[in-house]
Parts: structure tokens; sequence; C-alpha cells
């Protein structure tokens, strides 16, 4: 699958390949295990769906107690330091028992991804200085040599620097947003909605169909002005009237407008810009991820929400295992400022005008235009795995309560929550238990040095919808560094750890603060 002769090679224990969130976190526990760590990743930031593509958390009722690894814990009680200690911070702010910058009402959390990226490169620093982790921005996997059952070798593209590297490694962890290194590296895999037959899941479709996927969506950081403020013109951007015209592919009204998908009833809901206007009284889509709150702070600063709405999710093709994937990224990309376009000028006022005096914050994004650096991945390539994780395993309609898991290697919860598809349009939301991430659900059928890192696990289209969350991808790429580390000191593969030395296993999880197993006693309103 390549040829690194010309290519110098670079010697490491562990190469994880992808900077996502997963990809971090597996870094840091295979050297915290003392194994020598490759990262690369494609952008200028590492973190994934927190920094570079701009999503603050998602979480589950429980998390300020339990449901988390330790170390993820350590991670939102250092985001709130950072804004406890603001030098600008309202005493109001500092002093909230569950600090929430931004006030977002869909994230307990909500943060600024230049935040984010600071603190997660200072875990790293340590490594990186030391030289125990080597990092490589703005480059990606091309190529790969694969003998029998193992990848032997990478070869990874400095796409700013200009050259090739060879990067050898005794594992290789794919902690790419789309899977990318299993295509690369001839790994069995599944993509889009699987058949009912497949996986007897009571909601998959009849037929499969792997081009069937999650929206991905290219998020924008808006600043909102006061209304009598004069805010520099927005150029229109070429495709607006293509994308105006548009109409939503969930339901009988235009794209941009203040109807969105509502899975819970299966139609169209009527949203609002702020919370006073909101006819569903659950939060208005300004404070729907807004991670600046003027009240927080003590100089008067303008609020910044995150347009991350059903108006830009991108349901018109696919960014990967297309043809016409990069041309689909660039519409995903002008689908955003036109739905910026859109609100500014453009969007219904309960007052009878229209436009509100929003305008893109280049600053917070650590781009030029205030677009995320990259589009926000729901779906991944996922392996063929020793397990699959169904939906029948998760859902409330098939389970008495909490499924538990022998090989477990974690915790999460959030419901199938389906975004409008790319090929058939349809979305779906479903209650689930709390769930344990099984061992057996990273473990490929095939390339024996190859682990999930990031949202690529042995899941299903349908799963995919609860396991793509912050802390689920966190806790499996985690997983992943100890598992490759633990394979390495015992000269072992990932399948007999599963068979012969899970218990081991599991107990150094334990003692790196991973929580195995739900404990119903400890979640506070939990009716199981």
């Amino acid at each position: 699958m390549g040829n690194h002769a010309q290519s110098k090679a670079r010697r490491f224990d562990v190469a994880v390949i992808g900077g996502s969130l997963g990809g971090v976190v597996a870094a840091l526990s295979a050297a915290r295990r003392g194994k020598k760590v490759y990262l690369c990743e494609e952008t200028g930031w590492i973190g994934g769906q927190l920094t570079s593509q701009a999503v603050p958390p998602d979480e589950h009722p429980w998390i300020e107690s339990c449901g988390a690894t330790q170390s993820y814990m350590a991670y939102r009680e250092d985001v709130r330091s950072y804004y406890r200690n603001h030098p600008q911070a309202s005493p109001a702010l500092k002093n909230q028992q569950f600090l929430r910058p931004g006030g977002a009402w869909v994230s307990r959390i909500p943060h600024e991804p230049a935040v984010a990226h600071g603190i997660l490169r200072g875990y790293l620093q340590p490594y990186l200085e030391r030289g125990v982790i080597e990092l490589d921005l703005h480059t990606a996997a091309v190529s790969a040599v694969v003998e029998k059952d193992r990848i032997r070798s990478l070869r990874v593209q400095h796409r700013q620097r200009g050259g090739f590297s060879q990067i050898d490694a005794n594992y290789f962890l794919d902690a790419t947003e789309c899977g990318d290194l299993l295509p690369i590296a001839g790994v069995d895999y599944r993509s889009g909605a699987e058949s009912r037959s497949e996986t007897g899941e009571p909601h998959a479709p009849l037929t499969a169909d792997p081009t069937d996927m999650q929206p991905c969506t290219w998020v924008a950081a808006l600043e909102l002005a006061e209304e009598e403020e004069q805010l520099p013109p927005m150029a229109k951007p070429p495709l607006y009237d293509l994308f105006a015209s548009v109409k939503a592919p969930y339901a009988d009204n235009l794209l941009f407008s203040w109807y969105g998908p509502d899975a819970k009833c299966g139609g169209a809901s009527l949203f609002a810009m702020f919370d006073e206007d909101d006819p569903l009284h659950c939060g208005g889509m300004w404070r729907y991820r807004r991670i600046i709150a003027r009240e927080d702070y003590t100089d008067n600063r303008r609020e910044v929400s995150l347009l991350n709405w059903s108006q830009n999710d991108y349901s018109f093709g696919n960014i990967f295992d297309d043809p016409h994937a990069q041309q689909h990224r660039e519409l995903a990309r002008q689908q955003t400022l036109c739905a910026v376009y859109w609100l500014r000028y453009h969007a219904p006022r309960t007052d009878g005008g229209k436009g509100y005096p929003v305008q893109l914050r280049p600053d917070i994004m650590g781009t030029a235009d205030g677009l995320a650096m990259a589009p926000y991945v729901r779906e991944s390539r996922r392996i063929a795995a020793v397990t699959t994780v169904c939906e029948q395993d998760l859902s409330k309609e098939c389970q008495a309560g909490i499924l538990r898991r022998e090989d477990s290697v974690g915790v999460g919860h959030y419901a199938i929550d389906i975004h409008p598809t790319t090929q058939s349009h349809s979305f779906f939301y479903e209650p689930t238990w709390p769930f344990e991430i099984p061992l057996s659900a990273m473990i490929p059928k095939t390339i024996k040095n190859l682990l999930p890192a990031c949202k690529n696990i042995g899941c299903t289209h349908l799963t995919n919808g609860c396991f793509r969350l912050h802390p689920v991808e966190w806790n499996v790429g985690e997983v992943a560094g100890y598992l490759a580390a633990f394979c390495l000191d015992r000269q072992i593969t990932p399948i007999q750890v599963l068979h012969e030395q899970l218990a081991q296993f599991q107990a150094l999880l334990v003692q790196n603060g991973i929580q195995l197993h739900w404990e119903p006693e400890k979640m506070e309103g939990f009716q199981g």
C-alpha cells in the first residue's frame, strides 16, 4: 500500500494519527506509561471537537459527579479555573458553584476554542520538551506499508512546510475525525447506515446505504453588537441566492428560516433568536451555544455565540468516501457564510424587522475569516470490530436498564441523536440508558496493531449518534493509549488482552482514574 524507501524513518512505540480530542488524550496516556509517541494533526490546533471544530462539550446529567474519566473531570476544572482567574471575570461568574462561562443551554461548560487549545497544549508541553511526544501539525497520513495483519510504517505529508516522513511504530492509533487511516491501511470498516438485517436494530433502514451519513457543520463564531452600533458591512457570499432558495431537507420550509428539525416530534419546530422570543421556551438560538456573556465580565465586552444550528448543518453530500468530497467541504463552508449573511440582513425578527447586528470573530477561531479550522464531523468511518454496539444494547425501548459489560473500559451517556442525513435526509432521536464501552468494540477484526481513538470504534450509524460526544471520545482515546502501552509492556496483542488479561488491564484503567461501570446509587435523579 505504499513504498516508503525514499523517506527517512522516524521510530516510535506508538503513532497517533490525528490530533482530535481522543488523539491528544491517547498520546498523553501512552506517554504517561513511558512510551515514545508520535502525534500528527491536519490543522494548526490539537483538540478536534473542542478546538479546530469549535463545539463546546455535550454531556450527560451526572457529569459533575461521575460518568467520565478523572482526566476529563480535571480538564473541566481547568477550564473553570481559567475563567475564575480571568482578570475581567465578574464576581457572579467567579462565585458560580458549577461555573458555566457564556451560560449556553446546550453545554455545562461552554468555552472558547482557543482556551481549550491552550489547556490541551499545556498538557502536552512537558512531554514535547522531553522528546517523549513529537508533534507535527498540518500533517496527514497518505500511505501505509502493511504486511499480513500488521501496519509496518506510514508515510505522512507535511502540508505546510512540505515534504514527507516515514513513521515506524509498534502501534498505530487512528484518531482522525473521519477514520482516515482505515482505508489507507486496508482496515475493514463501515460507514453510513447499516441495514436492519445486518444489525438487528429496530430503527435501522431495510436497505443499507454507506453514503447516508450524519451531516457535518462548519461552525462560525459570531459577535453580537448593540442595535444602534454601526458594524462594517458584510459582503454578500457568491452562493447566497442559491442557499437562500433551498428547501430544508426535513420539512416544507426554507433552509434559512427559524424552523429547525425536531426529532422528538418527527417534524419541524419554530425557534427564535433570543430567549424572550422563543416559542418553545427552552432557550433562544443565540444562547444555545453562547460562549461569552456580557454579564460575566466587568469590561462590557460583546457577547459571542457559536453558529452550530440547523441552518448550517450540511446535508447535501459527504466529505469522505465521495468523489466530490472536497467540493462538499467547500460548500459546507459556503453554507455557513450564507447563513451568517441571512442572520445579519434577512432573518425575520419578532418586531417585524429583519436581521441582527452580528459579525464574525476571527480571533475566537484562530482563523482569518471567523469560521472554524475544520468542519464538525458527527459520523466517522467505523472499524469492523470484534463487538459492534447496536441500538438494542442502549435503547430504553429494548433494554430494561443499564447493560453491564464485563469487558467495559469506560462509561458514557447520550441519546441516539441523528441529524438530517445526507441521502435519505432522515433524522431520529431515541432515549437511551447510560452505557458502558466494551473493549471488544475497540479491537479490529483484522489488523492487529491498529486501535481506534476517536469516533471510529465498533458502533453503528445509529449508536454513533451517542458515542460521538466529547466525554466518550476522550474515554476511548485515553483507553487506546493505555491499551497500546499495555500490549507493548507484555508483548501481547489487544485480542489477547480481551481473552487472557482483561482483569489486569481493567485494574490498570481503574488505577488511572477510568470508571468502568455505572453506579446508579451515585447518580442523582436516575430512575432505572
